[in-house]
């Protein structure tokens, strides 16, 4: 990653990869897609990104797009943007991309992703970031960026680095706010405080963000399990921010009728990502010594939702 204009892969071209990923190849940086359901509408008719910063389209021959990872070249960057759900397809997705230098940086859910990263290709290359982003696939191709768009990204291992400096420079300067953090945990966790409640309870009754909260038994149903993470967080040495809590609600109410990731996986017939975002804080907390009822509550609806959701054709 000290080159100049690095080679960057993207795996996961859903909603959250295909944003991030363009607007990057929108500013002139060298990205090259993997893709699978979408890639023959994507290589015919390019992307296309509505944003609440501004629109924009990358024609078919502005985009490198690809279905095969062995086609593709060696990368100096790999953006990993795959559901948790498809971790098992780490090493034949990402393997073949790699050269020895090579960065690997997961923009998914939960935790647990870069461990297994490390253990297939070594801790060194790994960092992790969190995309604070409402975002949505609407069709082939077709992204619509609703609210927001931070991303905060760190080391596995070790605090900031120039790497990770160099990393948030190729999104500040592609119309994407970067920060790098001096602890990734406290990134993950900070994150779990907003990504429990609403992607569960999206996923569990269906409901846009805007619905879960505008009722005192919606906040009051969120809020408990928001303190329920903040206080695991901090059983685990992570200090969190007195008013972390207010600070979600208020971001949110900005989002407006919001689909979470999970609802949407639902609806849409997907697997959910239970383990990387219930089931792992859960057992990190259980092993920090806090008890956690409703976020285990929380956890096994999801289970029985995900038992039973439609599996659409």
């Amino acid at each position: 990653m000290s080159i100049a204009r690095p080679k960057i892969a993207v795996v996961g071209t859903g909603a959250v990869g295909g944003y991030y990923g363009a607007r990057l190849a929108q500013h002139g940086h060298d990205v090259h897609f993997l893709l699978r359901s979408d890639y023959e509408t994507v290589k015919r008719r390019g992307l296309n990104v509505r944003s609440c910063h501004g629109d924009f389209r990358l024609s078919p021959d502005q985009i490198q797009v690809y279905n095969d990872p062995h086609k593709m070249p060696v990368a100096d960057l790999v953006l990993v943007t795959l559901k948790s759900t498809a971790n098992d397809q780490f090493q034949p997705l990402i393997g073949p991309l790699l050269k020895e230098d090579t960065a690997i940086l997961t923009i998914q859910n939960g935790l647990g992703n870069e461990d297994r990263l490390a253990e297939l290709f070594g801790a060194s290359r790994i960092l992790g970031g969190m995309a604070f982003v409402c975002i949505n696939r609407e069709a082939p191709g077709v992204i619509h960026h609703i609210d927001h768009g931070l991303i905060r990204l760190g080391e596995f291992k070790g605090g900031p680095s120039d790497r990770a400096n160099r990393i948030a420079n190729l999104f500040s300067s592609s119309t994407v706010q970067c920060e790098v953090l001096e602890d990734l945990r406290f990134g993950r966790w900070s994150k779990l405080i907003w990504n429990i409640p609403f992607n569960g309870f999206g996923a569990v009754l269906d409901l846009t963000t805007d619905r879960l909260i505008d009722n005192e038994a919606g906040i009051e149903l969120l809020t408990g399990i928001m303190r329920e993470v903040a206080e695991a967080a901090e059983a685990l040495g992570l200090k969190m921010p007195a008013d972390i809590i207010d600070q979600q609600i208020r971001r949110t109410r900005t989002m407006g009728a919001y689909r979470s990731s999970m609802q949407v996986d639902r609806q849409e017939g997907r697997a959910l990502e239970v383990e990387s975002i219930f089931g792992e804080p859960l057992r990190q907390a259980n092993r920090a010594g806090v008890k956690t009822p409703k976020l285990e509550m929380l956890y096994r609806l999801v289970q029985l939702v995900d038992r039973h959701r439609p599996k659409l054709e």
